[in-house]
């Protein structure tokens, strides 16, 4: 792939990290890459950014940020409350290509969630996504609740023909619960693709080289890593679930 949007369903769920160790796994392997930020959104001027992140964290890239509003909004919003004008979609689309004449890989990562609006015509990142013709990185909380964004996340993708290459999680507890557990089975049911990586809990706070000697092994194969998911889910087996109410009077009629 040269392009790949790298999405969410929500906000502070690991996105920048995920996109981080994604640029980190393909620096190691010799591809050049290029992080493109359509809208940055809760960071002042001067203030390092999520650009600024991945490059700390990843190393070398190029990175690109279309456009800076100072409060944690929503774009569409941000853009109204500072009197800046919006992110278009064709700017998304423009940028993306010249990056990608350039560069191996091109990371497109969004703000919040897939449909969070650019503007009044309600651009979406989705929108960029079908004009870039680019696959589209899922990433997700572990916890409870995950399944049902995944879900809506997963379905708005079909509905837009938008091809959505897997599902990684941006923030694995130290000690996962039952509902972390058993989500490692049922998202891929709910996202109706795979589990592609699991990013640790606090892996923004490694030291770079840390970061960067460890990223291959939370990413699947398919995004440059080792990570495996059959086994990952085997090492954190969830807990026999009970059988559904009334199976056992069913059966013994």
């Amino acid at each position: 792939m040269t392009v790949l949007v790298v999405t969410g369903t929500g906000t502070e769920i690991g996105k920048t990290m995920t996109t981080a160790a994604l640029a980190a796994v393909a620096r190691a392997a010799g591809r050049s890459v290029a992080v493109l930020k359509p809208a940055q959104t809760g960071v002042g001027p001067g203030q390092p950014g999520d650009c600024a992140e991945v490059t700390r964290l990843a190393g070398e890239v190029t990175t690109l940020e279309l456009a800076r509003f100072p409060e944690p909004l929503s774009p569409e919003t941000a853009a109204l409350r500072a009197g800046l004008p919006p992110v278009p979609t064709d700017g998304i689309v423009r940028a993306a290509g010249r990056l990608a004449a350039d560069h191996d890989l091109v990371l497109v990562e969004g703000a919040g969630g897939l449909l969070v609006r650019f503007d009044a015509g309600g651009a979406t990142l989705a929108d960029a996504a079908r004009e870039l013709g680019a696959e589209v990185l899922v990433v997700a909380p572990p916890g409870l609740g995950t399944l049902n964004a995944v879900t809506l996340t997963a379905e708005a993708l079909r509905a837009r023909g938008l091809a959505q290459l897997g599902v990684v999680l941006g923030s694995w507890p130290r000690e996962p619960g039952l509902a972390e557990r058993c989500n490692l089975v049922d998202l891929p049911v709910a996202a109706g693709a795979p589990l592609l990586g699991a990013l640790p809990e606090g892996a923004a706070a490694l030291a770079p080289a840390d970061f960067r000697a460890r990223a291959a092994g939370w990413l699947a194969p398919v995004l440059g890593g080792r990570w495996d998911a059959a086994r990952f889910t085997a090492e954190h087996p969830a807990l026999a679930r009970p059988a559904p109410a009334g199976a056992a009077v069913r059966t013994a009629v």
